[in-house]
């Protein structure tokens, strides 16, 4: 298996929103794209699979040397083989990777986050960099495209951690910050053991509140010489956006399940943007 095939079964496997918005990109930057989500999985599946936090610590920091020795020009893993090529066309650096393990490297450290701000750090870490990478390989000729890939990125991970709550339970982690369960009453104890309330609704309607000021604040910030060549994002940004609607109209239902958007509706929202050039 080449490296190139190895990130398109990466990228194809992982079933996520964002391989629907590659498909309508031209060969050279889908392959940049695909790639550098490849790596995005493979970092993220090293603390979502892990049993021992020592073995996954360990696994990160190979990682981050491994981004090390593959800009110093020596490449081993696959993913890095494949990315490698696409680093200087598209202006990916060492830093914009290894900010990214840096933010898994969060998620062994701490299962709790204090406030907002705390959890803008994390993030920041494992989405507003991904956005901002994706939008220099999307073509972005604006300074301020920058700040509307961040605020995007930002918007889809709270959009994940709204859908995440339950499953993130499992784990003992909870990402919403502590200071918004007090604002609302809501216990710790009472998502760890998955405990629907209408206090625990108030708090998600908080929280989705929240991640649509991101989406619009992004969404605003996007310069229209900009937004041809963005398609991508925005299609993701429907993608996303469409899946958090879909967890407020069923009442936050996600102790106890995922909430899904099909394949096919995922294809058909992309299409939509591509076809029409807006959400």
């Amino acid at each position: 298996m080449t490296p190139e095939e190895y990130v398109q079964e990466k990228a194809a496997a992982s079933g996520s929103s964002f391989y629907y918005a590659f498909l309508f990109l031209p060969a050279p930057r889908r392959a940049a794209i695909t790639a550098f989500y490849a790596f995005c999985r493979e970092v993220d599946d090293v603390v979502d699979d892990a049993v021992d936090s020592g073995v996954a610590a360990t696994k990160l920091a190979w990682w981050d040397s491994e981004v090390g020795k593959s800009f110093a020009g020596t490449p081993s893993h696959p993913v890095m083989r494949a990315l490698m090529p696409h680093a200087e066309v598209y202006g990916i650096t060492q830093n914009h990777l290894q900010s990214v393990i840096q933010g898994c490297q969060m998620d062994l450290e701490q299962t709790r986050y204090l406030d907002y701000p705390n959890l803008q750090r994390y993030c920041h870490l494992v989405a507003g960099v991904v956005g901002e990478v994706a939008a220099l390989i999307f073509g972005q000729t604006q300074e301020q495209t920058t700040r509307y890939a961040h605020a995007l990125g930002q918007a889809f991970q709270l959009t994940n951690i709204i859908r995440d709550v339950g499953e993130d339970a499992l784990r003992g982690r909870i990402y919403l910050p502590m200071s918004d369960l007090q604002k609302f009453d809501v216990k710790a104890h009472e998502i760890l053991k998955r405990t629907y309330s209408d206090r625990f609704s108030a708090l998600m309607a908080y929280q989705a509140q929240r991640a649509h000021q991101l989406y619009d604040e992004a969404l605003a910030l996007l310069p229209d010489a900009d937004r041809r060549a963005q398609k991508p994002g925005l299609m993701m940004a429907s993608i996303y956006r469409t899946l958090l609607r879909e967890i407020e109209a069923e009442n936050f239902q996600v102790l106890h399940q995922r909430v899904r958007l099909t394949p096919l509706r995922k294809l058909w929202l992309a299409w939509k943007v591509q076809a029409l050039g807006r959400l």
